[in-house]
């Protein structure tokens, strides 16, 4: 019987998901599965979608509509309803659609080999889907955590980063597209020359796989590490979720 997975984002030519899904496929002799990046302008194509192929089991969601696509949904894990954001759904044989957050997961799996006992506090760049995840996880972690906006009203803008933040908030994770392929030169603005080895820098971005971000932490000798880990993990959890 055929089974049809997908991505459901806006712009996702890149796409990590589908490269990575069909080469599982291939490599594991999963036959009659497939994995189709729907790139849509708006949320209301979902129904569509769904009526064009009745043979899909599940879906992965990705910018902009992890937080918008609550509405679309019937059921949503309490998790996912604590964070705030969505990126796997799970199509059930009657057409419910449930919405659950495998980010969570993935985050967490790879940031936890690098902490050390001065990892206490954390600054997240960018206030968009997946910022929400980050924050949960630290959260349960036990590390305070502030978020970093262009337009912040309750919490830091970039123009009042300072030296004296830095060396306070020693885990700094970029949850903005800043840096992602073409635009490699870009990087969030802050005060570099503040950081040392006692920081670690974490970019949700991965392509390209060291960003300038990261590039300036490590020069000061930072731990750096880039998104792919964490999608890895999110997306064998997604794998689970749709299959269990």
């Amino acid at each position: 019987m055929q089974k049809t997975y997908g991505l459901l984002g806006k712009n996702i030519s890149y796409s990590f998901s589908k490269k990575y899904f069909e080469s599982k496929f291939k490599r594991e002799g999963i036959t009659n599965t497939e994995y189709l990046n729907f790139d849509i302008q708006s949320l209301d194509e979902l129904k569509s979608i769904i009526q064009k192929h009745p043979t899909l089991k599940g879906l992965n969601v990705t910018i902009p509509y992890k937080e918008t696509i609550f509405p679309y949904l019937d059921k949503i894990s309490n998790k996912a309803k604590q964070i705030g954001a969505v990126n796997t759904i799970r199509i059930s044989k009657k057409g419910k659609l449930k919405g659950y957050n495998t980010d969570v997961y993935g985050f967490k799996k790879s940031l936890q080999p690098l902490l050390q006992k001065h990892h206490k506090k954390a600054l997240i760049l960018g206030t968009g889907g997946a910022s929400k995840a980050i924050a949960y996880v630290l959260k349960k972690m036990g590390i305070s955590y502030q978020f970093v906006s262009r337009n912040a009203t309750n919490h830091f803008n970039y123009q009042n980063i300072t030296p004296t933040i830095l060396d306070e908030y020693q885990i700094i994770i970029n949850c903005t597209p800043l840096g992602t392929h073409p635009n490699t030169n870009e990087c969030p603005q802050l005060p570099y020359e503040a950081l040392s080895n006692k920081h670690i820098l974490y970019d949700l971005v991965y392509n390209p796989e060291i960003t300038l971000f990261m590039k300036k932490g490590a020069k000061k000798g930072a731990i750096t590490i880039n998104g792919k880990q964490m999608l890895v993990l999110q997306a064998k959890k997604s794998w689970k979720t749709w299959n269990k």
